[in-house]
């Protein structure tokens, strides 16, 4: 009976949707913001940021307001780079009477290579206002190139 128990108990903690709901919900609306960044719908993107996010990029900076986030995105991401989140680094946690923390790491590749190369980690803090859930506060930072186990091809193959 352990080991089922334990076994059990591993499998949840990589399926984001098994934990909770409130996981299950910033899983999904990670999934979303994440598709408006790599179909570049910029207006749909923009809409899931509070208009004084707090971005923090260790290479890049910190920028303190949407508008300007989001012209970085478009400078900088659209047409050339895709974003992967990595399922098994997935975390939420809650935030009493505000909101949620969401962590873990993502896999960048390129568009014109196919090429899955680059990974960093990241935290998103997500207010719910009005009843609409909105990031306020985002890290990324721990840019790093991927080992070979890491890279993956434009196809999900690993090398």
């Amino acid at each position: 009976m352990t080991a089922i128990a334990l076994i059990a108990a591993l499998l949840a903690a990589t399926d984001p949707s098994a934990a909770d709901p409130l996981t299950a919900e910033i899983s999904a609306l990670d999934a979303t913001v994440f598709d408006a960044y790599n179909r570049c719908d910029l207006p749909a993107f923009s809409g899931y940021f509070d208009p004084k996010v707090a971005f923090y990029h260790d290479n890049g900076g910190a920028t303190f307001d949407r508008d300007a986030m989001v012209d970085g995105v478009r400078k900088y991401i659209c047409g050339k780079v895709r974003r992967e989140r990595i399922a098994a680094s997935f975390r939420v946690y809650p935030i009493k009477d505000y909101g949620a923390i969401e962590e873990g790491e993502h896999r960048f590749c390129e568009l014109a290579s196919g090429r899955c190369e680059g990974i960093a980690k990241f935290v998103m803090v997500w207010a719910k206002q009005e009843g609409r859930w909105r990031i306020t506060t985002v890290l990324s930072y721990g840019h790093r190139a991927a080992t070979p186990a890491e890279q993956r091809d434009a196809d999900g193959k690993t090398e």
